[in-house]
């Protein structure tokens, strides 16, 4: 990886719509979940297909199952192999969500992939996937590949030789972190490899980026950044990645203007001379000018998040607010160099790698106790302070409130939040043993039994005789 991003553009980058406007604002979906990426959203791959792309997707989903109608050969890909929920084990790719709630997670298009249970580790296995796709495929016609690598997630797995050069790292979740690591970047190698032997390369264009901050209880670090994920401080919300291409105008440069996920959509749709429907609302920005040629990024601001169900900031109310915006709500919005967050943030310790042993945890426990006593709202410059440190909202209240508008004029536009409750039907033991999808159309018609329809039929034939006799059918008391 380290060679592709040298000669490529080194950029941190922060579906074609922000959390708020798809009701996916609050947490994540969970496998029992009856959720996923609403269906009127059109999606990337469903674009590209329109302009002649042949699209395929290899590795994890995690964008929702319980129906057919969510599933990656439903939502634009020609074909799937991967995992439908966001981890599990790397060699037998079962996966329990609770006890007595698991299930073999491996798809091969919309069937489970009894086949490949032979204990061939996910990275590795996915590789040798996306290297059959490219051998199969003309490189005179245009392909679209989306790689979602379950690795660096936890469970921490690796193949044992790629331990051996780590073993001078004590702290073992560490190790296993980065024997992960090297196994993913031989991966990132061979699959470059596949694009220059079958003829790809010369006309490819490469995006590698991380979705999320590191976890630092398995294995990951965020260090010197703030806080991990799950988080809204940068060491929970900054990604990491680069663009390499043969295409791009300046190579091997450092790209720090704002570029958020939502900007690929109308990135990638104009290099592939596709169009947006005047009617699509986008909240991204075609940004290619700004990661080939080093020019400004037309994105000026980002909302990274509004969520109106998690309020757990102690003292947070719309006092606090100045009466624009109640900061009891976990909300994080960028502006130029300004960030500002109210509401509980989440986990706000700086993390120092687990192999410095000589940084003890007592530089951590005075933000600890400044989160406890119930702060709502936190000002940064994040140009001259990225990692968190002083917090400005005293010192320029007028900011503050200039940002707390631009939250209200976001969360004016937001629609409702889905986050359904678990669903026993979801249950693996229920589908053959498999995680996949269980909601049927005709659960939602379910007809009464015949007790509950003579009842309810009871029940009316009373009601109309009340009526007759001048009686209310319905008495308050």
């Amino acid at each position: 990886m380290r060679k592709l991003r040298i000669r490529g553009v080194k950029y941190c980058p922060k579906s074609h719509r922000y959390q708020i406007h798809t009701g996916l604002q609050h947490s994540i979906i969970r496998p029992t979940q009856p959720n996923c990426l609403p269906l009127d959203n059109a999606t990337l791959p469903q674009k590209l297909k329109e302009v002649g792309y042949s699209t395929h997707m290899v590795g994890k989903w995690h964008l929702g199952f319980y129906r057919k109608e969510c599933m990656p050969t439903k939502r634009g890909f020609d074909t799937f192999f991967g995992s439908l929920l966001g981890s599990g084990d790397y060699y037998t790719h079962y996966k329990c969500d609770s006890p007595g709630m698991c299930g073999y997670d491996l798809y091969e298009n919309d069937n489970a992939a009894w086949d490949y249970d032979n204990g061939i580790y996910s990275t590795q296995m996915y590789t040798q996937r996306i290297q059959q796709i490219l051998a199969s495929h003309d490189p005179r016609k245009p392909i679209f590949l989306y790689i979602a690598y379950q690795a660096v997630h936890s469970p921490l797995q690796a193949p044992g030789r790629y331990f051996e050069h780590y073993r001078s790292i004590i702290n073992i979740n560490r190790r296993r972190y980065a024997a992960m690591l090297s196994c993913l970047d031989e991966a990132i190698n061979n699959v470059t490899l596949a694009l220059k032997t079958y003829g790809f390369y010369n006309n490819s264009i490469i995006i590698y980026s991380s979705d999320n901050g590191g976890q630092p209880t398995a294995g990951g670090s965020n260090w010197p950044l703030r806080g991990s994920k799950g988080t809204y401080w940068e060491g929970g919300i900054r990604a990491v990645g680069f663009v390499h291409s043969p295409l791009l105008k300046n190579k091997g440069t450092v790209c720090k203007e704002l570029v958020h996920i939502t900007d690929w959509y109308p990135t990638l749709i104009s290099l592939a001379e596709g169009q947006i429907d005047e009617d699509i609302q986008l909240d991204g920005y075609d940004v290619w000018e700004t990661i080939s040629e080093g020019l400004r990024s037309p994105r000026v601001d980002i909302l990274h998040n509004i969520d109106p169900i998690y309020t757990k900031a102690k003292n947070g109310s719309w006092a606090a607010g100045y009466g624009i915006w109640n900061t009891a709500i976990q909300s994080a919005i960028r502006v130029q160099h300004w960030k500002l967050l109210t509401g509980n943030p989440g986990y706000s310790d700086w993390v120092p790698p687990q192999s410095f042993s000589n940084l003890g945890p007592n530089r951590w426990h005075n933000e600890r106790i400044t989160l406890s006593t119930g702060k709502s709202v936190w000002l940064f410059n994040i140009t001259a302070d990225p990692y968190e440190r002083v917090d400005l909202s005293h010192r320029y209240p007028g900011i503050v409130k200039q940002l707390l508008r631009r939250l209200s004029q976001f969360n004016k536009t937001a629609v409702p939040v889905r986050y359904p409750p678990k669903d026993p039907r979801s249950n693996p033991r229920l589908n053959g043993g498999v995680w996949g999808p269980w909601y049927k159309e005709e659960y939602k018609k379910k007809k009464p039994s015949k007790k509950k329809a003579e009842k309810k039929q009871k029940k009316s034939k009373k009601k109309k005789k009340q009526q007759k006799a001048g009686k209310p059918a319905n008495l308050a008391q």
